[in-house]
C-alpha cells in the first residue's frame, strides 16, 4: 500500500470524503475508509477528517492506494447504429451535461424483458471524456423529448439535487382526447402505485391515505380541434410516476395513444382519432429550464417526434421549431 495525494477538483466541490474515495478508488469498502480516516491515514490538507467531511475545491487529500488496484471496468459495445442515432440526438453538450432528444419507444433503463435501452448505450456519448455520461432522471419508454444527462460525476450529484429539490422547470406538449374544462388550471391530485391486471400503475389517491403522494400539475390549453383533440401544455411541479398521464384522465381529457390509463367513459383515447392519426404515445418532454452546474441558466427545448408532428399538420396545430439552446450567465 502507498500513500497517493490528489487536489479536490471543481467538479467534485462539497462531495463527502468517503463518496470521493470511492469514486477515485471503486470498490473501496466503507468500514475501511472509515478505518484510514480514524487512523489519519486520509487526510485532507494535512489534517485528520472524518468520512463526512464535505470537500471544496483545491484541498490537497492524502489517502491510501491498493498497490494492485482493480482493473478498471472495460467499455461497453454499441452498435453502431444505435450510437449514430443516439449522437444525431443530442440537442445540447458542453464539458458537464448533455441534453437528447428521446425517440419514441426506447426505455432509459433496462428492466424485465428490456435489453436494448438507453442506459445501455451511454459509452456512445462519452466524445473523447474519461467519464461515461450519467442519467439523472428518466422518461417514460413511449414519451419522447428533452432528456438530461451528467459527463461527469461531480455533475450527476448536482442535478439529481436540482431535481430533488424542484429547482428544474419542465414544460411536456401532450395531444389529448376532448377539451378540458376549464381550459387551464392546476390539477392537486394526490397520486400513490398500485397493483392490477394492466401491472403496477399509478392511480388518484385520497388526502387522507398515508401511501399517497402530493402531485401538482399546471395545464393550458393551447389549441383544440373541434373540441375532439386539444393540444395541451402541462408543466408538473411534482415528480410522480405517470403523472401527467394520470392527471390528464383526471381532467377528462386522456392522452392520445395512453393505452395503459384511458377509461372506457371519458372521451375515449381512440374514439376520437382521425382516420390516419398515429396511435402512439402523444406525450412529449418540450423544453427544460435549469440552473447550470458552473452557473447561468441553461433552457433547451426538443422538437416533435415524427409521430407527432403529423398529427399537429392533420390537425392543423401550428407549433413553433424548437429555439436553439441557450445559457444565460
Amino acid at each position: 500500500m502507498t500513500l497517493k495525494t490528489r487536489t479536490v477538483t471543481e467538479d467534485e466541490a462539497d462531495i463527502r470524503l468517503d463518496r470521493w474515495v470511492r469514486r477515485h478508488f471503486p470498490g473501496t469498502q466503507q468500514s475501511l475508509i472509515q478505518k484510514w480516516c480514524r487512523t489519519g491515514q486520509i487526510r485532507v490538507d494535512g489534517a485528520k477528517v472524518d468520512t463526512n467531511t464535505r470537500l471544496t475545491v483545491g484541498q490537497s487529500v492524502r489517502v491510501p492506494e491498493m498497490d494492485a488496484p482493480a482493473e478498471p471496468k472495460p467499455v461497453s459495445r454499441v452498435d453502431p447504429h444505435d450510437a449514430k442515432d443516439l449522437q444525431q440526438a443530442v440537442i445540447y453538450q458542453d464539458d458537464q451535461v448533455l441534453v437528447i432528444n428521446k425517440p419514441y419507444g426506447l426505455p432509459v433503463q433496462g428492466g424485465p424483458g428490456i435489453t436494448r435501452h438507453l442506459d445501455g448505450m451511454l459509452d456512445a456519448l462519452r466524445f473523447g471524456s474519461e467519464h461515461r455520461p450519467r442519467l439523472v432522471h428518466r422518461l417514460d419508454r413511449d414519451t419522447t423529448g428533452a432528456l438530461l444527462l451528467a459527463r461527469t460525476p461531480g455533475t450527476a450529484g448536482k442535478l439529481a439535487a436540482l431535481f430533488r429539490g424542484r429547482d428544474i422547470d419542465k414544460t411536456y406538449w401532450a395531444v389529448v382526447a376532448g377539451r378540458p374544462v376549464p381550459v387551464e388550471g392546476r390539477i392537486d391530485l394526490p397520486l400513490k402505485r398500485i397493483g392490477g391486471a394492466r401491472g403496477e400503475r399509478t392511480a388518484p389517491a385520497d388526502r387522507d391515505d398515508p401511501d399517497g403522494a402530493r402531485a401538482i400539475t399546471d395545464y393550458q390549453t393551447l389549441d383544440h380541434a373541434a373540441r375532439k383533440l386539444s393540444w395541451l401544455e402541462l408543466k408538473p411541479l411534482t415528480g410522480r410516476t405517470h403523472q401527467l398521464r394520470v392527471h390528464c384522465v383526471a381532467i377528462k381529457a386522456p392522452i392520445l395513444g395512453d393505452e395503459k390509463y384511458e377509461e372506457p367513459d371519458q372521451n375515449l383515447a381512440f374514439s376520437a382519432l382521425i382516420e390516419g392519426l398515429s396511435s402512439d404515445l402523444h406525450l412529449h418532454a418540450r423544453r427544460l429550464v435549469l440552473p447550470h452546474p458552473a452557473g447561468g441558466t441553461l433552457t433547451v427545448e426538443a422538437d416533435l417526434p415524427p409521430h407527432m408532428r403529423a398529427t399537429f399538420k392533420t390537425l392543423g396545430f401550428h407549433a413553433p421549431p424548437a429555439q436553439p439552446p441557450g445559457r444565460q450567465r
